[in-house]
């Protein structure tokens, strides 16, 4: 997805604030259900063809960030390269409640900013889909001492499902490459 930070900005219009609203409103409530742990009802937001990928980060010497820096989906090893099928897997594992890695359950608050609508397809005026880049923090506390923090950056392609907005791809790119967190089980 990093051809798409490429794209050309779209027309500063009253349709683009108009989308970029209601996509920032999307997003923030997106943040809140998996904040409050309302797992099934952001499964309800996934798209059925769904790619959710967060690729492993590697230091890379000047000039190669571009080729080498990232891992590619489908290709080696990545933090997720998961589908909609997996994504629920991983959902019902949670709501066991026997999950070792979530038991007791996470307190996680997610902060979403620099929201950017990259594209919209096929116009502002009557988007059906849109490829949106915003930045996250967000912070995990587990049992008493367990404290993380994930810093970095998404690119979502959303697609209209009705009047409602469905994520169908999300590229998660975290800011650090060695992660310091006992296990990767929340959602981004």
């Amino acid at each position: 997805m990093n051809a798409i930070a490429e794209l050309p900005p779209l027309k500063r219009s009253r349709a683009y604030f108009d989308l970029k609203i209601e996509v920032e409103d999307f997003l923030y409530r997106e943040a809140e259900l998996l904040d409050l742990r309302k797992f099934k009802e952001w499964f309800e937001l996934v798209a059925e063809d769904i790619v959710y990928f967060m690729p492993m980060r590697r230091n890379v010497k000047f000039g190669q960030q571009a080729e080498k820096e990232d891992t590619r989906a489908g290709e080696g090893i990545s933090w997720f390269d998961e589908d909609r099928w997996t994504l629920g897997k991983r959902i019902d594992q949670i709501l066991t409640g026997v999950h070792f890695a979530e038991e007791p359950l996470s307190r996680v608050c997610r902060l979403v900013t620099n929201v950017l609508v990259l594209d919209a397809r096929p116009s502002l005026e009557s988007a059906t889909e849109v490829v949106v880049k915003s930045r996250f923090l967000i912070y995990q506390n587990r049992v008493e001492h367990e404290n993380y923090t994930f810093v970095g950056k998404r690119t979502d392609v959303l697609r209209r499902d009705g009047d409602a907005w469905k994520i169908a791809r999300r590229e998660i790119t975290l800011d650090q490459n060695v992660l310091l967190a006992k296990n990767l089980s929340i959602f981004f």
